[in-house]
C-alpha cells in the first residue's frame, strides 16, 4: 500500500543519509512534490521545518526574520552531545553564525580576500599546485591510486596554506591535521586532529600579530589595528571557517566530480573536447551533488508565512540544498547530469546573506583541477565499480572516503 504524506513524515528523521551515490533520499521527490514545506522529526530530538523546494528555499534563506546564531534555544542541532553546546556556547561564534548587522560587519572585513583581482592572483599558484600533485601521480609505478589522498585533499589544504600564510615547514602538519579531520578515523582521532589544529591556528596568529605579513593573517591584523579592533580570538574563528568550509567542501566536490565525470563519458568528452565548457560542467556538477545538505539551518525569530505555510517564532527551519536543486519545477530533468544545463542558478553555496564567500575560489580550484586531470592524464578511469565506493551518507557533507583510479 502506498505510503500518504502524513505517514512518510511520521517515518522520516533527519538526518536521512543518501542510500544511491547519485541520488537523493527516495522521501525527497516524493515530500517536495506534495509538502514542499514540512514538519520532520530530529535525530538528536524535536522538530523542525523541512524546506524541500527550490522557491521556498530560496525565500528562507533570504529572509531576515530567520536566525543563523546556533546558540539560541530552540535551533534545530542535528547532534544534541554536550561538547557540541559547550563549544556553541562558549566559544565565540563563526561567521555562519552571526545575523544582521554583525554578520555584515564580519563578512566586509574579510570580502577584499576574495576580490577577482586576489582571486586572479592566486591563479598561478593553484595551477602549480594542482600541476604538483599529479606529477606525482604520473611518477608512481603504484596502482590503482587513491585520488582523494593523492589529489582531492591535498590541494585544497595546500591553497588555504597559502590563504593564511601557513609557513612552508609545517604544510606537512597542517595537512596530515586537515586530513585526519575529514577522513573516516575514530572520533578520538578527529577530536585530537581538531585540538592540536586550532592550537596551531592560534600559535599562528600570536607569531603574525608580532610580525604581521603580506597573507589573509596578515592583512587581517593590520586592518585591525589601524581600526583599534584587533580580535584574536575572531581570528582563530575564521581560520577555522575557512578551513572547514573551503576544504571538506572543496575536497569532496573534487572527487565527485571525477566520479561524476568518469561514470558520464559523453559528458566527459564535451570538456575534453572544449575546455571552455568547464566552467558550466562545475555549476551541474555543483548542482548534481550538493554535497551539503541542510546545514542551512535557521531558527524562526518571529512568526513568518512562507508559501502560505505559517512557521512560528520560535521554531526551526532546515533548508534542504540537495532537494532543492532536484527541484524539476527549477531543472528539467534533475537526475541527469547534463555539463551543458547552464545551472549557476543552484543552491549549492547558499543563498542570500550568508551565500558562501569563497564560491568563486572554489569554482576556480575545481576548473583548474578538472581541466588539468582530464588534458593531462586522458586514459584516467575508475579501479572500481562506482556503487561500491565508500561514499558519505550522513546527510549533512556529503562524499567519497576512498577514490581508486588508474590510467
Amino acid at each position: 500500500m502506498t505510503k500518504s504524506v502524513a505517514d512518510e513524515l511520521a517515518d522520516l528523521e533527519l538526518p536521512v543519509g543518501r542510500g544511491c551515490p547519485f541520488a537523493p533520499p527516495a522521501a525527497y521527490e516524493r515530500l517536495r512534490e506534495q509538502a514542499p514545506i514540512s514538519k520532520v522529526r530530529l535525530a538528536s530530538g524535536g522538530e523542525a521545518w523541512w524546506v524541500a523546494g527550490h522557491e521556498e528555499a530560496r525565500a528562507v534563506l533570504v529572509d531576515g526574520r530567520f536566525s543563523s546564531d546556533k546558540r539560541k534555544d530552540g535551533f534545530p542541532l542535528f547532534t544534541l552531545d554536550a561538547a557540541t553546546l559547550q563549544q556553541l556556547r562558549t566559544q565565540p561564534p563563526l561567521m555562519l553564525g552571526m545575523d544582521g548587522a554583525e554578520h555584515a560587519a564580519a563578512r566586509r572585513s574579510v570580502i577584499g580576500e576574495f576580490t577577482v583581482k586576489r582571486l586572479a592572483a592566486l591563479r598561478p599558484r593553484i595551477q602549480d599546485i594542482v600541476d604538483h600533485f599529479i606529477d606525482d601521480l604520473l611518477a608512481t609505478d603504484q596502482r590503482p591510486v587513491d585520488l582523494v589522498q593523492a589529489l582531492s585533499l591535498p590541494v585544497p589544504s595546500l591553497v588555504i596554506c597559502d590563504m593564511l600564510g601557513v609557513p612552508y615547514a609545517d604544510h606537512d602538519f597542517f595537512q596530515s591535521r586537515t586530513t585526519m579531520m575529514v577522513r573516516r578515523t575514530s572520533l578520538e582521532g578527529r577530536q585530537r586532529a581538531f585540538a592540536e589544529l586550532r592550537s596551531y591556528i592560534d600559535d599562528l596568529v600570536t607569531r603574525k600579530e608580532s610580525e604581521p605579513s603580506d597573507d589573509l593573517f596578515g592583512r587581517q591584523i593590520a586592518r585591525q589595528r589601524q581600526e583599534g579592533t584587533l580580535d584574536h580570538a575572531g581570528l582563530v574563528s575564521l581560520a577555522f571557517l575557512l578551513l572547514t568550509a573551503g576544504h571538506e567542501t572543496t575536497a569532496n566536490m573534487i572527487s565527485l566530480g571525477v566520479v561524476g565525470l568518469l561514470t558520464h563519458p559523453e559528458q566527459l568528452a564535451l570538456i575534453k573536447a572544449d575546455p571552455d565548457r568547464t566552467p558550466m560542467a562545475v555549476e551541474e556538477l555543483l548542482r548534481y551533488f550538493t554535497i551539503a545538505d541542510g546545514v542551512t539551518s535557521r531558527l524562526a525569530t518571529e512568526d513568518v508565512e512562507i508559501r502560505g505555510v505559517s512557521i512560528k517564532a520560535g521554531e526551526g527551519v532546515i533548508v534542504s540544498m540537495l532537494s532543492a536543486n532536484w527541484d524539476p519545477a527549477v531543472f528539467k530533468d534533475p537526475g541527469v547530469l547534463n555539463v551543458e544545463r547552464g545551472a549557476r542558478h543552484h543552491i549549492a553555496f547558499g543563498f542570500g546573506p550568508h551565500q558562501c564567500l569563497g564560491q568563486n575560489l572554489a569554482r576556480m580550484e575545481l576548473q583548474i583541477v578538472f581541466d588539468t586531470l582530464f588534458r593531462r592524464i586522458p586514459t584516467l578511469r575508475l579501479a572500481a565499480p562506482a556503487e561500491e565506493l565508500p561514499f558519505k551518507s550522513d546527510a549533512v557533507i556529503y562524499g567519497v572516503h576512498e577514490l581508486p583510479v588508474t590510467w
